[in-house]
C-alpha cells in the first residue's frame, strides 16, 4: 500500500506501534508479584486503532491511549475516569491512569509497559537484575514505587472528590496492573529460564560496543524510540554493517542505549540492544 502524505505515514507507524503493543505479553501471568495483580484483557478483533496520536508524544503516554483503545472493544468494561490528575490546591500529589467498570466491579488500573535487560552484575536476586537500557531504571524500582506509591494514591484524602463524583468507596475498588514489557539478555549467555518473569517476554539480545564483531554478516535497523513498539518490519532500508557501525558508536557517545533490528544472512529478524555500558 502506498502512502501519499506525512499523515498518513504517521497513521501507519501507529497502527504498527499498536500492533506490537498488543503482542507483548504480560510481564507476569497468574502469580502474583510484589503482592501486584495483573489485569489480563482478552484480545479482540478488529485490532484497529482508533484516533489519531501528536507525533511527538512519549512511548508511556502512547501505550495508555493503545490501553483505552483496548478497553474500548469490550462490552463488558467500561472506563469511568482515565488520567485523572490528583490536586491538593495548585499541586499535583499523583495520578490516577484508569478507573473502570468491568461487570459493573469498580477496578483502578495501572499501566506499564518497559524494556528491560538483565545484568546479573546490578543487584543481588533474579528480579534485581532487569535493568533500563541505560542503567537508570530497574524492575525492582518500579515495582516499589507501583506497591508504595502509584496504587495507594486511590486511597488518599485528595482522590476522594472523584470517588464522589463516580459514587464511589475506595475501599470497594480492586486494584491491578497492566504490566507488558520487552526483555533482553546478553548476546554471552542467553537464558529462558527465569523463574519470576514471563519468559514469552525475551524478545531478543544486548551487546555492547566490542561485541559487535559478531554480527558483522547481518543488516540492520534503527527504528525511532516510539517504534520500539513496532513488530520488525522486514521491508525496511536495512544497513550495511559498516554504516549501522558509524551510526551506533556516535549514540554510544551521548551515553544512549538504541533498540536495533538485525536481519540474518537467511533472512532471521530479531531485537536487540547496543549498550554504551
Amino acid at each position: 500500500m502506498y502512502f501519499s502524505t506525512m499523515m498518513d505515514l504517521n497513521s501507519k507507524d501507529i497502527q504498527l506501534q499498536y500492533e506490537g503493543f498488543l503482542n507483548s505479553p504480560l510481564l507476569w501471568k497468574s502469580d502474583v508479584v510484589f503482592g501486584l495483580k495483573q489485569f489480563e484483557i482478552p484480545l479482540t478483533k478488529p485490532t484497529i486503532f482508533e484516533g489519531g496520536i501528536q507525533k511527538k508524544l512519549r512511548l508511556g503516554k502512547r501505550v495508555e491511549r493503545f490501553v483505552e483503545n483496548e478497553l474500548k472493544n469490550h462490552k463488558s468494561i467500561s472506563i469511568l475516569a482515565k488520567n485523572y490528575q490528583i490536586q491538593n490546591k495548585k499541586t499535583t500529589v499523583g495520578e490516577l491512569d484508569f478507573i473502570l467498570q468491568k461487570n459493573h466491579s469498580p477496578i483502578h488500573l495501572e499501566v506499564i509497559y518497559k524494556f528491560y535487560l538483565y545484568d546479573d552484575t546490578f543487584g543481588n536476586s533474579e528480579i534485581e537484575h532487569w535493568i533500563g537500557p541505560n542503567r537508570n531504571d530497574n524492575l525492582v524500582k518500579k515495582l516499589t514505587k507501583l506497591k508504595e506509591k502509584q496504587l495507594p494514591l486511590l486511597f488518599n484524602i485528595h482522590t476522594e472528590t472523584l470517588l464522589e463524583k463516580l459514587k464511589l468507596k475506595a475501599s470497594e475498588i480492586t486494584q491491578f496492573v497492566y504490566f507488558k514489557a520487552q526483555l533482553f539478555t546478553p548476546i554471552s549467555h542467553k537464558k529462558d529460564n527465569f523463574q519470576f518473569i514471563n519468559n514469552e517476554c525475551i524478545i531478543g539480545f544486548y551487546v555492547r560496543k566490542n561485541e559487535l564483531n559478531q554480527l558483522s554478516n547481518c543488516k540492520f535497523f534503527i527504528p525511532s524510540k516510539v517504534n520500539w513498539l513496532q513488530n520488525i518490519q522486514t521491508h525496511t532500508k536495512w544497513l550495511s554493517f559498516e554504516i549501522f557501525s558509524t551510526k551506533i558508536i556516535s549514540i554510544l557517545e551521548n551515553k544512549t542505549s538504541p533498540l536495533c533490528w538485525l536481519k540474518q544472512p537467511n533472512g532471521e529478524t530479531q531485537k536487540f540492544f547496543v549498550v554504551w555500558w
